[in-house]
């Protein structure tokens, strides 16, 4: 026998509650008596442990199916399920109001969240769509100098041949150049000709292996012989049609193309798909890789790093290994010796994550566009839980008018579980035709949100994993949404539900007003960060980078136009509206060279100062508008200086020299005398940090780009005049330009996407909270109605109500303050660290960001307030 004291010798309990909660009740008591005999002579043979282990094992074999409960459904429950979807629609039409606003709120939850979705895996699918998408690398450098480490995507061209010969884990190599000289920074746009047919196409260089490798469909020719020929191009649908009207027409039809100082015919070899839009490198056109290299012997030169460089690896091959193998791979190339401190490493890259992955730290990927992809999948979940909670919150408050309704139905035979299957319904009900709506509203607006983000997204409605996620998010919202309110209804009591007196716990009403400060607190979060990237974005936008880059147009320098260039200057400095030409190796805006270029006289060994080198001509410095703070600038009158050196302020800082002018120093082998010091200027984007600048005078450079400034009021007079030059001196080559201060907000084009998105969701969030704050108010209006007339009763003002009934929601707005601001702030505070140059949190975005919740809380509880201040006390205090 069992020691009925002794609580570790008593049976489990747990089989008991299944035995009863599956099998009928006449079953249970006998089923449970057995067991109990059972168990004291199993204690008595086997002892306590094995006892309850086959307590357990007899218990779930009474599990069969003639002993489970007979499943009934009674006459009057039927009826209510036959009656539940036309009692919702009804009950609708009666609250025409909180109906209205129930479903705005989860339309507009469900439409921000499902746009942002759809943005979201656009993102994801760029450069993802590829067959061998598995296998395929990109190969990128990391560069130390000292205790300097800075790394990039540049490789040398001759690279993608010798990986392809010395390591047979790499299947197939490929080069691929973006950035043809250093004067062009992104796309490659060349002159094509076709009789009286002048196009500038976007393309590049791309080696033999390039289509075997990627997926890019080919319309005609074959992936073997489209890049083999170095007199070939491979080209797209669009520029065959273009040029050629069609297809079959292009293949093997010839082309002049004129490419820098070069102009050849080529022959059509392949032809090519336009490409999807999730391809980050976009293109017309594809040039033999040999050919570009064989004819410069610069990109000859291990040292040049101005090329991209791809490959696939065999099935099998280990990316890691293959990795470990590349780290001094270039160092005999590149004549590096082991003591010394510069050291240069290869490393793959997944392809696929180049585009959201694609800055580096300590000279490894790490981050870059994720980062928000990130923030707007966030923004999206944040807003549908909002909507979910405001949802919640207007249930709440009318659920005081269904007390006698759930009492009626209780009385009438309806269980808990019958009233929870019923309102869990009909918010899966409200939800599906609200995400119904919602996709409707994506659909309507796709084309203007595309126009803001510069996409191409289409409503996917053919994708089951579309589809998938729909119905996911409807069943989920319906949850969250719908279980709350399922069960403060149901709770209710039939007897004091049919007498009208139901009142909330304070556990009840504290989780609703818990709930509307977690909803205020993430849309004040959100407010505060859209203030922050906006007034961040429009800093960098209008920043003093120390340069006037206003009517400021640039060409590049190609064909006829090298040779031409210096007629050509004399002839457009003569034209109206043209106030200064000079020339440059690289644009202002985008000075991708930088590097320990310079050396001086008494420098350190070990000391390694980065330098951005430009070559320009005598006019560069009076059209940037660049101040002169010693020396002086290239002039004709000095034709000595032009074997000197201009440098920035603090280049000469890093240099340490206390008399620079006339000091000498070297770059590139060039060596000369320091003329001028100029002011400080960026000559990248905001993102990096100030690189000093050295300026070289050569006005003979076979590439490069040209610079124009116009007249202020006479730009378009100006690039008429131009146009008509250009064709004189470079003939059939189109003339193609770009505005300095246009190509200086791309740079930033990002960030203004982001200010732009979170603009328009946060303000939906904050909208999407006050709908939920008047489900609040008219629910503590509900509650306290009679209070009201009694205070009306008694003398109370309107304002005096108001100010009363109005406290309570401001201590709620202010504790959402007190949690959103600090999470804000470590949220900015981190995204800010981006920038190298960045505005300060100061105490008045939190403080602006919140008086402006606060004002819009006050704003909704208004309306709810003064109603029920000038509300008649006798209809507020008559009997039932």
């Amino acid at each position: 026998m069992t020691q009925k004291g002794t609580k570790n010798n008593l049976p489990p309990k747990w089989p008991d509650r299944i035995l009863e909660f599956f099998c009928s009740s006449t079953l249970v008591e006998e089923m449970q008596g057995d067991l109990l005999e059972l168990y004291e002579k199993w204690t008595c043979r086997y002892g306590i442990r094995k006892a309850k282990f086959l307590y357990i094992l007899h218990a779930i074999r009474f599990l069969r199916p003639y002993a489970f409960k007979k499943i009934s459904i009674k006459h009057n429950s039927g009826i209510m399920i036959m009656n539940y979807v036309t009692f919702v629609f009804r009950r609708l039409l009666r609250s025409k109001t909180i109906s209205a606003i129930n479903i705005c709120g989860l339309v507009l939850g469900l439409a921000s969240a499902l746009i942002i979705y759809l943005w979201v895996e656009d993102e994801r699918r760029v450069d993802n769509f590829h067959s061998k998408g598995d296998r395929l690398y990109r190969v990128y450098m990391r560069q130390h100098f000292g205790d300097q480490t800075s790394a990039g995507y540049n490789s040398p061209a001759l690279l993608p041949e010798t990986l392809k010969n010395d390591f047979p884990e790499i299947e197939y190599a490929s080069g691929y150049a973006k950035v043809l000289r250093l004067s062009q920074q992104g796309d490659t746009y060349e002159s094509f000709q076709l009789d009286d047919k002048v196009y500038k196409m976007r393309g590049s260089r791309a080696g033999e292996d390039f289509f075997n490798m990627f997926s890019y469909p080919l319309l005609a020719g074959t992936a073997a012989n489209a890049l083999n020929d170095p007199n070939g191009i491979a080209i797209s649908r669009k520029m065959a049609n273009l040029f050629f009207g069609d297809v079959e027409r292009a293949f093997g039809s010839t082309l002049k193309f004129g490419s820098e100082n070069i102009s050849r015919d080529v022959a059509v070899t392949a032809v090519f798909e336009d490409l999807p839009s999730t391809a980050s490198d976009q293109f017309d056109y594809l040039v033999n890789w040999d050919y570009w290299v064989e004819h410069d012997d610069f990109k000859k030169s291990w040292g040049h790093f101005g090329t991209y460089t791809y490959v696939q690896l065999k099935d099998g091959s280990d990316p890691a290994l293959l990795e470990k193998k590349l780290v001094g791979y270039l160092d005999e190339r590149l004549n590096i010796k082991k003591e010394s401190n510069v050291k240069i490493e290869l490393g793959l890259q997944h392809f696929g994550d180049q585009y959201l992955y694609g800055n580096f730290e300590n000279g490894r990927p790490t981050g870059g566009r994720i980062t928000y992809v990130n923030s707007m999948a966030i923004a999206a979940l944040v807003i549908l839980i909002i909507a979910c909670i405001n949802f919640m919150n207007l249930s709440a408050a009318t659920s005081l008018k269904r007390a006698r309704e759930v009492g009626v139905r209780k009385v009438a035979g309806a269980s808990r579980g019958n009233l929870i299957l019923q309102f869990m319904g009909e918010t899966f009900i409200l939800a599906a035709f609200s995400i119904v709506v919602a996709l409707i509203t994506v659909y309507l607006i796709l084309p203007a949100f595309n126009q803001l983000t510069e996409k191409q997204i289409i409503l996917p409605w053919r994708e089951l994993k579309f589809i998938g996620n729909v119905v996911l998010t409807l069943t989920i919202v319906g949850i969250v949404a719908g279980s709350y309110p399922a069960l403060l209804l149901s709770a209710f009591k039939p007897a004091r539900a049919l007498k009208g007196k139901v009142i909330f716990s304070s556990r009840t009403t504290g989780f609703g007003k818990g709930m509307v400060v977690f909803q205020f607190a993430l849309s004040i979060l959100l407010i505060i960060l859209t203030m922050v990237v906006g007034f961040q974005t429009s800093y960098i936008k209008n920043k003093d980078i120390g340069y006037n880059r206003e009517n400021v147009i640039y060409l590049r320098l190609e064909g006829a136009l090298i040779k031409n260039y210096k007629a050509f200057k004399r002839e457009a400095m003569r034209l109206p509206g043209v106030a200064y030409v000079d020339r440059s190796s690289q644009t202002p805006h985008t000075m991708g060279l930088n590097g320990p270029f310079v050396d001086w006289e008494g420098k350190h060994p070990d000391q390694s100062v980065n330098f951005i080198p430009t070559s320009v001509g005598y006019d560069y410095v009076k059209l940037l508008g660049l101040k002169i703070i010693e020396g002086r600038d290239y002039s004709d009158e000095f034709p000595a200086d032009t074997t000197g050196f201009i440098v920035s302020e603090s280049g000469i800082r890093e240099m340490g020299l206390k008399d620079p002018l006339g000091a000498t120093i070297t770059v590139f082998n060039k060596k000369g005398p320091i003329i001028g010091i100029v002011n400080d200027f960026n000559g990248q984007s905001l993102h990096h940090s100030l690189t000093p600048i050295v300026i070289d005078f050569k006005e003979s450079l076979n590439f490069g780009t040209i610079l124009v400034r116009t007249k202020p009021g006479q730009t378009e007079e100006g690039i008429n005049s131009l146009r008509k030059a250009y064709s004189t001196y470079n003939p059939g080559y189109a003339f193609t330009y770009s505005f300095l201060d246009d190509a200086f907000q791309r740079l930033y084009q990002s960030e203004q996407i982001i200010s732009k998105l979170s603009s328009v969701f946060g303000s939906l969030s904050i909208f999407i909270s006050c709908l939920g704050l008047f489900g609040l108010a008219v629910y503590a209006a509900e509650q306290r109605t009679r209070e009201m007339g009694i205070r009306k009763v008694l003398g109370a003002t309107t304002a005096q109500i108001f100010l009363l009934f109005s406290r309570g929601f401001v201590k709620l707005i202010v504790v959402s303050i007190l949690i959103a601001v600090p999470l804000a702030w470590l949220a900015a505070n981190a995204w800010l660290q981006r920038f190298a140059y960045r505005i300060d949190l100061a105490w008045w975005i939190f403080a602006l960001a919140s008086a402006l919740a606060l004002l819009l809380a006050l704003l909704t509880i208004g309306s709810t307030a003064v109603k029920a201040g000038v509300r008649n006390p006798v209809d507020t205090l008559r009997t039932e």
